[in-house]
């Protein structure tokens, strides 16, 4: 994987790891300003659901940074894309059922990250 595409995914993760902090940490106090049309009584019984989704992010978080670290280089990039595909559909998916704003959140930054791995990588076939 190319330094560039490396620190695509990196920055990807980051965002993982941000979305995991505020969803399990910070649902009560940051979400009703972050989801401004979400009712604000709504978000004490959400907690454990937010911090349940907070868990999958940060395991996107994991795969993402693991990717990195993978030493053969076709693995690495299987692996990368792998989990890249998981929040580009996570953005689809958000941006369809929640908040437009995902697909620049989520899916724009992931997109990004498989032009790099796939096409700014040197190849490993």
């Amino acid at each position: 994987m190319s330094k560039i595409a490396a620190i695509v995914v990196a920055f990807v993760a980051l965002i993982h790891v941000y979305i995991a902090w505020f969803e399990i940490f910070a649902w009560q106090s940051r979400g009703p300003k972050v989801f401004s049309a979400f009712p604000v009584e709504l978000f004490a019984p959400t907690t454990p659901m937010a911090a349940n989704q907070g868990l999958y992010n940060g395991f996107l978080a994991a795969g993402l940074f693991w990717s990195i670290f993978i030493k053969d280089a076709k693995w690495q990039r299987y692996v990368a894309t792998c989990f890249l595909l998981f929040v580009a559909v996570a953005g689809i998916f958000g941006a369809l059922t929640v908040e437009t704003r995902i697909l620049f959140v989520q899916l724009a930054p992931a997109a990004l990250g498989l032009v790099c791995v796939w096409f700014v990588s040197p190849r490993t076939d």
